[in-house]
């Protein structure tokens, strides 16, 4: 009598299970990065229509069933201020010249002061908020920071810096139902980027970090620390 050879142990179903959801779900990652490379691709020449920010407004403005009106209005970069740019850029990402996506500096200083539980504004360059308004919206999480670092540099590449800084300040919430230059001048002041000057500029550029509760003739001290890295930079 001849005995069958011992076979080898199957692997139980649940780990077949587990690989096929792994792969489908690393697959769809892939397939949502590559879908971000290429509308950053087609906003180096196309204006966005809206942002994750704005739908994430208009979807709790829903929720809570509250009145919501939307403000906003794309404008190329020559016709915002030169002094509403230079307030932004001092008041968010000082070394935004300087840096390819992400100022490590900026981070560590971040760190450390969170860490001393007195923070004042974040480590993130106009380039990585950029990407959270196109993208993200204003939600947290590991996920969201890992996608985040891998399109950063794409857009860097991609847009270059005045794109960046241009699609920035169009995108960027200024208020409630507020976003952009262009509609924060008219909301704020009753005028257009174009014609918002240097105090008006620091006051708008002070309230970015909280715009939804932070207004802008409440920003004095804050505005003239903005003002002082403007002139020191010669601006």
């Amino acid at each position: 009598m001849t005995e069958n050879p011992p076979t080898a142990p199957q692997p139980p179903y649940w780990k077949g299970y587990l690989w096929s959801f792994l792969r489908w779900f690393l697959g769809g990652l892939a397939a949502l990065w590559l879908l971000g490379v290429l509308l950053l691709v087609a906003a180096r020449w196309m204006d966005p229509p809206t942002t994750a920010v704005h739908v994430e407004r208009r979807l709790q403005a829903w929720l809570h069933q509250a009145p919501y009106h939307e403000r906003y209005e794309f404008v190329a970069l020559s016709q915002i201020s030169r002094d509403f740019q230079h307030a932004v850029i001092a008041a968010e990402d000082a070394r935004f010249y300087q840096h390819h996506g992400f100022d490590w500096h900026a981070i560590q200083i971040a760190a450390e002061d969170d860490m001393e539980g007195g923070r004042i504004r974040g480590g993130s360059t106009l380039t990585q908020q950029l990407i959270k308004n196109l993208f993200f919206g204003t939600g947290r999480s590991i996920l969201r920071k890992g996608a985040e670092f891998t399109l950063v540099p794409v857009a860097e590449l991609v847009l270059g810096k005045q794109r960046i800084l241009e699609l920035y300040l169009n995108v960027v919430e200024w208020g409630p139902g507020v976003y952009g230059a262009e509609a924060a001048g008219h909301y704020y002041y009753r005028t257009s980027a174009r014609s918002i000057d240097r105090q008006q500029a620091a006051q708008l550029a002070a309230i970015l970090p909280l715009p939804l509760k932070r207004r802008p003739e409440r920003m004095t001290r804050y505005s003239a620390l903005i003002l002082e890295r403007m002139r020191q930079v010669g601006w």
